[in-house]
């Protein structure tokens, strides 16, 4: 039976977080979108796209920019500080140019980017219902009838590119210029993937990538200097122990070099030692934050997953859980293609789950080696790289996954009758 706690319990609760924390003294301070007044040893890139983008003030176009880097390099938090520093310098000159900030994943779609575009210079854009091109035309009209200048950030850029050639918004934006008799467009492509560019037209690239300035990953000692001065914003003094900042930083250089990463894991130590009724955080509590976090992520990485990645994942799953030995593509396909009927789902061939695996072993969802057989052939061998567990309390959520994990594929009875027969 499970007891609910009472609304007085509750009440107490409440209460005690209202009287304050002992802990934190603003929390937000150690969030994502919290943009710091300094970033620490980020100086020479703010320096750098300052004087890319300095031009703009004139209303002379600066050259397209492509900045990459792994996630928490602090590329958004730079690039956010370089605008409002050219926003304000403009609004002071009275200089006609505009300045907008996309993010590309948020905004979807072509579409729903383009028309925050149109927005930034006063273009009425409807959410829906118009062809692409037309909205386009209103953009390029309205930048010539304003006499506008606009620069550009899109920020994980890599989103509006599936593939290989759907590369016409880029295409279109980065050409606009040669059509516009008053004003300019200028762009600053943003991205987290280093292989981004191979998708991209050669035409597109040439002129996105004019300039190009790259964020390598923070050293361990950088991150600490970063936790260093959030915690003096975020947290009360004398509340965070110096080897509790440090293990963070250490946990997070370790893998990536990922300041978000290393923040995540000081505000999650710090809200599991405030539960715990603490006033100060030490490093078992960024230890317990550390195994936390590894479980989000990872139910983030599968929740996310596409429909036929899932069923690619559960066809792996099913397998491991009969067998103590790696399955190969084949046995992987059939129990596949099963769930595929079961679902009433056209299923992909064998060769695109091939590269689903590819996919997934990527994302360290399974761990995936090619073996050679001679004259048989290559096939891959698959295993699970998270545990059953996080696989069943994941895809429970999904209303498809959760139905077909009671589901017992006949496929999976012939190789059970197979191994039974061949270890006699």
């Amino acid at each position: 039976m499970v007891f609910l706690p009472s609304p007085e319990a509750l009440e107490g609760i409440f209460e005690e977080f209202l009287r304050g924390s002992k802990i934190f003294r603003d929390r937000e301070a150690l969030r994502h979108d919290y943009v710091p007044k300094e970033l620490p040893h980020r100086q020479n890139e703010l320096d750098r796209l300052g004087r890319m983008l300095a031009p703009a003030i004139t209303l002379s176009k600066p050259s397209n920019i492509f900045v990459y880097g792994k996630t928490g390099t602090g590329k958004t938090a730079v690039l956010r500080h370089v605008l409002d520093a050219l926003e304000r310098k403009a609004d002071e000159l009275g200089a006609r140019v505009r300045f907008t900030y996309i993010n590309c994943k948020l905004a979807g779609t072509n579409y729903r980017v383009l028309a925050e575009a149109c927005r930034s210079i006063g273009i009425q854009a409807p959410f829906t219902g118009l062809a692409i091109g037309e909205l386009f035309d209103r953009f390029r009209d309205g930048i010539d009838k304003m006499d506008a200048c606009l620069l550009i950030v899109l920020d994980e850029i890599d989103t509006l590119v599936k593939s290989r050639g759907e590369n016409s918004l880029l295409y279109e934006l980065t050409r606009v210029n040669e059509i516009l008799s008053n004003g300019w467009v200028a762009l600053v492509g943003v991205s987290n993937n280093l292989h981004f560019k191979e998708l991209l037209d050669p035409r597109v690239l040439s002129c996105l990538g004019e300039e190009e300035v790259i964020f390598k990953p923070y050293l361990a000692d950088e991150l600490y200097n970063i936790l260093q001065a959030r915690a003096k914003v975020a947290f009360c003094e004398g509340s965070l122990r110096d080897s509790a900042a440090r293990l963070c930083a250490a946990l997070a250089a370790g893998e990536h070099g990922d300041a978000r990463r290393a923040l995540d894991l000081l505000r999650i130590a710090g809200e599991l030692a405030e539960r715990d009724g603490l006033s100060v955080v030490e490093e078992v509590h960024v230890r317990a934050a550390q195994r936390k976090v590894e479980h989000d992520r990872i139910a983030e990485v599968l929740a996310s997953l596409p429909l036929h990645s899932k069923l690619v994942l559960l066809s792996v799953f099913f397998l491991a859980s009969l067998s103590s030995t790696d399955a190969v593509t084949g046995d992987v396909y059939a129990v596949y293609q099963e769930l595929c009927r079961e679902s009433k789902i056209d299923p992909l061939t064998q060769r695109r789950v091939s590269g689903l695996i590819s996919e997934l072993d990527m994302m360290g969802v399974v761990n995936a080696r090619v073996v050679n057989f001679g004259r048989y052939g290559r096939t891959k061998k698959v295993r699970l790289g998270v545990s059953e567990r996080d696989i069943v309390e994941t895809l429970s959520e999904d209303g498809l996954a959760k139905s077909l994990l009671s589901y017992v594929p006949q496929t999976l009875r012939r190789f059970l009758v197979s191994e039974r027969r061949c270890s006699r």
